[in-house]
């Protein structure tokens, strides 16, 4: 243990606690933020306080989060000061989607009113701090933003876009109908109008952004990215029953994708951009550090260090039990589940060990090794444990840098529900010892 020991700062809930973090980052055009699951408090909490000094500190201009691209740019726009929405919760209303609670928390309510009033605080002229959807789950709501964006501006367009994008409205404007009927049904897929329609916006972007001004460039931009969500959209679900390896592997390299045309398109309309990245580590550490890397399964963070360098620079987040906000199935209702103390053996053990409540390690070759790991996504089954929510990883190689807080607990849904609200009961119920 004191090898380990001897690479960590404690976390003390002082302003210094993440300095040497930001002596490690001040390089990093792409500083990526992880978390062990998506319903954890303390994994937004400090995201949310490392990526204010990023942007105070070291002109971080964009964040962009493992969400659906249309339901972020309305958080955008409402952060810039566009847009109709006068509250943080009202800029959160479009994300509907299972899970609600992954965006519509107390945390995210907090941090998209901070950055609204950081923005509302600059000079004239300063290049405002944006936010922005990484995902392709949004393949209808996509279609519908390239139609609206394209009544506004080229009826006749629009009117092309409309006979393209009919190829889907025989799937019930469902996804998942869409991927069975084009894999086993015998159904002709959509691929060929979907990309037609991405290259023609795409064609004609200098032409619909021609009007002056920062949201006419920026609203035709964010029209050839729904686009492109509905063509990479498109190819994902048709990939969904071929193996976990594809489907992962589009997801990702779209994610990848989008991050970087959305700071190059920052960067010719606001200047030099930098962005923080908040994702799951399974999407930002490095996966050819663990177990995944072994079948070809690649994810954002290795995407970005093969093509960025040292420009890149991961943060994973882990925790050793408390509560956390999950589902038990796909499509259930949000509850407020324990977490299991971590396995014996297992990193977060290793780091329980270590007696302190929180720490900020920079793994080096002590934590080459391999040893399991857990995550967390949006569904939690404690009594399959071992094989849903551990894989083996050599922590070193997967981050840069690695924050630990021993005792979590669950992040709050904006709507409750009652399986939220009561809670897993103890294991020791009902003798309560």
């Amino acid at each position: 243990m004191t090898a380990v020991s001897e690479q960590l700062r404690p976390l003390r809930g002082a302003a210094s606690d993440y300095d040497a973090l930001l002596d490690a980052s001040a390089r990093a055009r792409f500083v990526l933020l992880g978390e062990a699951s998506h319903g954890t408090h303390e994994f937004y909490r400090e995201r949310a306080e490392i990526t204010k000094r990023l942007i105070a500190e070291q002109g971080v201009t964009a964040v962009a989060a493992e969400a659906d691209w249309p339901d972020a740019y309305r958080v955008n726009l409402f952060v810039r000061g566009e847009g109709g929405d006068e509250t943080a919760a009202e800029a959160l209303d479009d994300f509907r989607r299972f899970p609600t609670w992954m965006w519509r928390n107390a945390d995210v309510i907090d941090f998209v009113g901070w950055l609204r009033e950081w923005n509302d605080a600059l000079p004239p002229g300063a290049a405002k701090v944006g936010f922005y959807g990484l995902d392709l789950y949004s393949l209808y709501t996509s279609m519908g933003s390239v139609l609206a964006y394209l009544d506004e501006v080229d009826p006749d367009a629009a009117v092309r876009a409309r006979r393209r994008y009919a190829c889907f409205d025989h799937f019930n404007r469902d996804p998942q109908v869409y991927a069975y009927e084009t894999t086993f049904g015998g159904a002709e897929p959509c691929e060929r109008q979907a990309v037609e329609q991405l290259v023609e916006l795409h064609n004609r972007a200098a032409e619909l952004a021609r009007s002056d001004g920062w949201l006419a460039q920026d609203l035709q931009f964010y029209a050839e990215q729904n686009a492109r969500l509905v063509a990479n959209a498109e190819a994902y679900y048709r990939a969904v029953f071929y193996g976990r390896s594809e489907s992962w592997n589009l997801r990702d390299r779209h994610m990848a994708e989008t991050l970087e045309t959305l700071v190059a398109h920052l960067d010719r309309t606001e200047g030099p951009t930098r962005a923080a990245v908040w994702a799951h580590n399974s999407h930002v550490g490095d996966a050819t550090a663990t177990q995944f890397g072994e079948i070809d399964q690649l994810n954002i963070g290795q995407l970005m260090r093969e093509r960025h360098g040292e420009e890149t620079l991961i943060v994973g987040f882990t925790t050793y039990t408390g509560t956390v906000t999950a589902a038990s199935d796909w499509g259930a209702e949000a509850e407020r589940k324990r977490v299991r103390p971590a396995l014996e053996g297992s990193w977060e053990d290793r780091f329980h060990r270590i007696g302190l409540p929180g720490f900020l390690l920079t793994p080096t070759g002590s934590a080459r090794g391999r040893q399991l790991e857990r995550a967390i996504g949006v569904i939690y089954k404690p009594e399959t444990e071992r094989f849903s929510h551990y894989f083996e990883a050599r922590l070193a190689d997967q981050f840069d840098a690695l924050v630990h807080i021993d005792q979590t607990r669950a992040v709050e849904p904006l709507e409750r529900t009652g399986g939220w609200e009561t809670g897993e009961l103890p294991e020791t119920y009902p003798f309560a010892v």
